[in-house]
């Protein structure tokens, strides 16, 4: 978003960016970290040709002043978001769950402190993990109509942890093996790539609720272990390593 707001600040109209020049273009798109070898070509071709896509000049002055105008309030906008951010990291470091939450694979700096803000210090509210799975609305609904009995999605929850969780088991994708291999498993059996992800994260939430209570890290090695030892099916699907 800053890049947007940045370069129409930099070239408020058409031909003021016509004007600036290819060595000006270049020099923005590499400032901003946008320099794409496959796009490069493009770009500038886009650029040096952008006064033949606007309308009368009236129009043109018009729509700068609007467009420079609401980038100014972006601006103010991401400056206060830049300071709550740094105002969260600051409370997380000195969290006493700092290092579980911040443990979590894929969790990163934002996911981490929102998993902490949601489920709070009070260990009590959830006594199994079960309950922990129904609060966030991983856990289906089971109901039955005469002698038929289904199930369905689970929409009385707290729906900023079930975002908050779907994100972060999306994201541990990349960095956790058995997640990744839990994963495509759901996938081949048909799931969808929702419903696989809220598989998974009924799956972590599980192992999240028994680091709540014990107060302890996550450890890929320790984890990894326990499904060994309770021969869990999912070390089958990873690749063995020598």
């Amino acid at each position: 978003m800053r890049s947007s707001w940045a370069f129409v600040e930099r070239f408020p109209t058409p031909a003021a960016l016509v004007r600036a020049g290819k060595r000006r273009w270049e020099k923005f798109l590499h400032t901003q970290k946008l320099y794409r070898p496959e796009t490069y070509a493009h770009r500038l071709s886009r650029f040096a040709a952008a006064d033949q896509f606007c309308g009368s000049p009236a129009v043109t002055q018009a729509k700068s002043m609007l467009a420079t105008g609401l980038a100014v309030q972006l601006r103010v906008l991401q400056d206060q978001l830049d300071r709550y951010r740094a105002r969260i990291e600051e409370l997380f470091a000195r969290h006493p769950d700092h290092d579980l939450f911040g443990s979590l694979p894929g969790a990163g700096s934002k996911r981490a402190p929102r998993l902490l803000a949601e489920l709070g210090d009070d260990r009590g509210r959830f006594d199994s993990a079960e309950g922990l799975q129904c609060y966030v609305g991983t856990a289906p609904v089971s109901y039955q109509s005469g002698k038929v009995c289904k199930a369905r999605f689970r929409h009385g929850c707290n729906k900023l942890l079930r975002q908050t969780v779907h994100l972060w088991a999306g994201l541990s994708l990349k960095v956790s093996p058995w997640a990744q291999a839990y994963y495509e498993k759901k996938r081949s059996e048909g799931k969808s790539y929702a419903c696989a992800l809220r598989c998974l994260a009924q799956r972590w939430l599980k192992i999240l609720w028994k680091m709540w209570q014990t107060r302890t890290r996550y450890d890929a090695e320790l984890h990894q272990r326990n499904q060994v030892e309770h021969g869990s099916w999912v070390i089958a699907l990873l690749p063995v390593t020598s």
